[in-house]
C-alpha cells in the first residue's frame, strides 16, 4: 500500500517553493515516514526550523510547528522541549542555518545533550538568498561569493557533532531515501541529542555554477561520493579526499539534560521550601 503523505502535509499550502531537483523533499519524505513509524500523534510533534530552503518545511507539514529566525532553531526547539519534555522535537535546517550563523547553538545542543533531533539538509550552498558559499561548500567550488572557487576548507558537520557531543550522529544521502529514513528514525528513538546530516542536492545555485545543473547527473554525483563508513575503515586519506562518509558514525549512552534539569528544578523546589 502507498505511504499517505498527504495525512502528514498541510495540503492548502501546495505547491511548495523548491525547485525541480532539489533533494529536499526526499528528505522531509524520509522524515515523514520516520514519523509515522514511530506511531507518534501529530499533536506530539513539532517541527521547528529557522531560516532557508529547508527552513521552508514546516509550512508543509501538519503538525505543531515554529518557523523562527536565523541560526536561531535550536533555542526556540530548546525552550520548547525544556517546557514540554513531553513532546516530541524535531528541527530541520540547511548548511549554512546550521553550521554558520546558527554554529554557536549547534555547539552547545550537542553539548548538552537535550532530547531533540536535528535534522541537516547539506547541500553545500546557501540556496535561498542567492548562491553564497557556505561552511561546507567544497574547497574549490564556485559559489556567487566565491565565482573563482571557495578557499576555505569545508566543515565537516558530523565530526564537528560528535566532537561537540552529540550522542546519535548518522549522515546520509538523498540518493538512498530508505537507508537516510531508517537514520531519522534511530536518531528519533534515541534518547539525547541526534544529528542526522542528509546530503543533498542544489541544482540551481550550487549545481549550475559547478557543472552538474542536470538534477540526475547531480544525484548520482551524491551517490558516488558516500563512502559506507566500514569502507571507509579500508581507506588511506588519499583514497578519502573530496568524500564523505555515510552511515551511523556515533551512538552513545549519555545523560539527557531534560531530565537532569527537572532534577535541579526539584532541588531548588526542596531548598526553597526548606527556607
Amino acid at each position: 500500500m502507498a505511504f499517505n503523505y498527504e495525512y502528514y502535509l498541510r495540503m492548502d499550502k501546495m505547491p511548495h517553493m523548491w525547485c525541480p531537483g532539489c533533494g529536499i523533499g526526499i528528505v522531509v519524505k524520509a522524515m515523514l515516514r520516520a514519523i509515522d513509524k514511530m506511531g507518534w500523534s501529530k499533536d506530539d510533534v513539532a517541527v521547528v526550523s529557522g531560516i532557508g530552503c529547508t527552513s521552508r518545511t514546516p509550512g508543509y507539514v501538519d503538525f505543531n510547528t515554529l518557523h523562527t529566525t536565523h541560526g536561531r532553531a535550536l533555542t526556540f526547539a530548546t525552550g520548547l522541549k525544556l517546557a514540554r519534555p513531553d513532546k516530541h522535537v524535531i528541527v530541520i535546517s540547511g548548511d549554512g542555518d546550521a553550521a554558520a550563523i546558527g554554529g554557536n547553538h549547534f555547539l552547545h545542543a550537542c553539548r548538552r545533550n537535550i532530547d531533540l533531533t536535528l535534522i541537516v539538509v547539506n547541500n553545500y550552498i546557501y540556496g535561498m538568498t542567492g548562491g553564497q558559499a557556505s561552511p561546507t561548500t567544497p574547497f574549490g567550488a564556485r559559489a556567487s561569493t566565491a565565482p573563482y572557487g571557495a578557499v576555505d576548507s569545508p566543515l565537516d558537520i558530523s565530526r564537528v557533532a560528535i566532537a561537540a557531543g552529540a550522542s546519535y550522529v548518522a549522515r546520509g544521502t538523498v540518493a538512498q531515501g530508505f537507508m537516510l529514513e531508517k537514520f531519522i528514525y534511530n536518531g528519533f528513538k534515541h534518547k539525547g541529542f541526534a544529528v542526522i546530516e542528509a546530503m543533498s542536492t542544489c541544482p540551481i545555485q550550487y549545481g549550475r555554477r559547478n557543472k552538474l545543473s542536470d538534477p540526475v547527473q547531480l544525484l548520482k554525483w551524491v551517490k558516488e561520493h558516500g563512502v559506507p563508513a566500514k569502507k571507509a575503515e579500508k581507506m588511506s586519506p588519499e583514497e578519502l579526499e573530496g568524500k564523505f562518509i555515510t552511515g551511523e558514525l556515533h551512538n552513545q549512552e549519555r545523560v539527557e539534560y531534560t531530565e537532569e534539569y527537572e532534577l535541579v528544578r526539584q532541588r531548588a523546589q526542596e531548598a526553597a521550601g526548606a527556607r
